[in-house]
């Protein structure tokens, strides 16, 4: 009980906004059927991500800017602050540096926009390699559009063969699929997003262990670290919302393994980055699926995010 209460306080300190709004389906569960911009990047631009896709990345640089201290800086900014905002990126759990930043100078030279006016991006990929990949970056609202969409005609990368949303502030790799062929359409999708934070990583499915620790070091696990994994339910998919200092996973509601799966970093082989040195003081919530971490090291929590090298979401078989 005691553990539980704890958990209860560090995964409330996670997300301490009001939970978004969503729409209702008819079987009272949440899907989403339009985009709509008050919400957290996550749930907004579920409606863009393609039902073919697999993984979904987000970082919120707005969020980033309040974390710091500096919500106001953008291209106008004296330069110095702009580029001290970029380094500051670097150093904190983003999961992409900014799609725009290779093209930066050019950008605010040529179309007076640039990396610094970026509200938030998104990418996503599937099995289908580059035919289930795409991006979205959405501006600040005060961004002038027509500047972007005169750079997307310039083709300044990777802008080029970009779709341009004036009105919704956005651009995006490919024409936008129907709601009912998009993320926003799978209520248990729907579930794991909308959580506020700097980084965000969503995934249908599991974490196949041979692809962390090896397929040798999988098959000749001894008996503690084998119970552990034999303890584990089956995973749909999971959510990995980072914060300045926490980190909250979302594994869905009423699971009874949440406490084995916070156990497996420890149990199993050591991965690199070692996961515990990134992600430390695990609490787990049956009720709620949740795990909550103390975020020792940003930068590399994200690399070990977007490597997959997650313990706690490998494969029940």
């Amino acid at each position: 009980m005691g553990l539980l209460a704890l958990a209860a306080v560090v995964l409330t300190a996670c997300s301490d906004e009001p939970e978004a709004v969503y729409q209702t389906s008819a079987d009272n569960r949440p899907t989403l059927t339009r985009y709509d911009a008050t919400l957290e990047p996550s749930a907004a631009v579920a409606v863009l991500v393609p039902t073919s896709a697999t993984r979904l990345e987000v970082t919120d640089f707005e969020q980033i800017r309040l974390t710091l201290g500096v919500p106001d800086v953008d291209s106008s900014s004296p330069e110095a602050d702009q580029v001290a905002f970029l380094q500051a990126v670097d150093d904190s759990a983003a999961l992409s540096p900014g799609l725009l930043r290779p093209s930066d100078g050019r950008l605010r030279e040529e179309f007076g926009v640039g990396a610094a006016d970026v509200a938030w991006e998104a990418t996503w990929s599937g099995q289908g390699g580059d035919a289930d990949a795409g991006w979205v970056i959405a501006f600040a609202d005060d961004v002038p559009m027509d500047s972007v969409r005169r750079a997307v005609r310039a083709g300044v990368p990777p802008l080029q063969d970009a779709v341009v949303d004036a009105e919704r502030h956005y651009v995006t790799s490919a024409e936008v699929v129907e709601p009912e062929a998009s993320w926003g359409a799978d209520p248990d999708l729907v579930a794991l997003l909308g959580r506020e934070g700097n980084a965000t990583q969503v995934a249908r499915g599991c974490a196949e262990p041979g692809d962390i620790y090896g397929e040798a070091a999988v098959s000749d696990l001894a008996p503690s670290p084998a119970a552990a994994v034999d303890a584990l339910e089956p995973l749909d998919g999971y959510a990995v919302v980072m914060g300045s200092q926490l980190a909250t996973v979302q594994l869905g509601p009423d699971r009874g393994d949440v406490f084995s799966r916070l156990r497996l970093a420890d149990v199993l082989p050591r991965t690199e980055p070692e996961f515990g040195s990134v992600f430390s003081r695990g609490v787990a919530d049956p009720s709620t699926g949740r795990l909550g971490y103390d975020l020792l090291r940003p930068p590399a929590g994200a690399d070990l995010v977007r490597a997959g090298i997650l313990p706690f979401a490998i494969c029940a078989d």
